[in-house]
C-alpha cells in the first residue's frame, strides 16, 4: 500500500501512458494481428512487472486491467454499433475477438443485454 501511496504522481502519469497506450493499440492493426490485448502487454510498455502493474491500476482506478481493457472495448464496440452498419462478427474481428461469440458473451454479460439488441434500442 505505501509504495503506491509515496508514488502517486508518477502512477498517475503511467495511467495515463497506459491509457495512450490502449488507444493506440485499438486505433491500429494490432487487434487483426495480435488478437485481445493481456494485462503482460501493456507492462510491459510501461517497462512495469504485471504484478506490480496490476496492482497499480487498481490503486488507482479502482479496477483491474482487464476490466480497464474490457471497458474500452466495449465502448468501441458500441461506438462501431451505433455509427455503422457492420456485423456484430465483423466488429468482433477487427476489435481482436478470433470468435465473435466471445464478443457477444462478454457484451451481455456488462450491458445486460445482446449487441444486436443495443444497436436496435438505440
Amino acid at each position: 500500500e505505501r509504495q503506491f501511496d509515496t508514488r502517486n504522481g508518477v502512477n498517475k502519469d503511467i495511467i495515463v501512458r497506459f491509457e495512450h497506450l490502449l488507444n493506440e493499440y485499438f486505433e491500429g492493426d494490432a487487434p487483426q494481428n495480435q488478437g485481445l490485448p493481456s494485462v503482460k502487454y501493456f507492462a510491459d510498455k510501461v517497462f512495469l512487472s504485471a504484478n506490480y502493474f496490476s496492482d497499480m491500476v487498481r490503486k488507482q482506478t479502482g479496477k483491474t486491467v482487464s476490466e480497464y481493457i474490457q471497458d474500452k472495448m466495449i465502448g468501441l464496440v458500441k461506438e462501431q454499433l451505433l455509427s455503422t452498419d457492420k456485423t456484430t462478427s465483423q466488429i468482433a474481428y477487427e476489435i481482436g475477438f478470433q470468435y465473435p461469440q466471445h464478443l457477444n458473451r462478454m457484451f451481455k454479460r456488462v450491458v445486460g443485454m445482446t449487441p444486436n439488441k443495443f444497436r436496435l434500442q438505440s
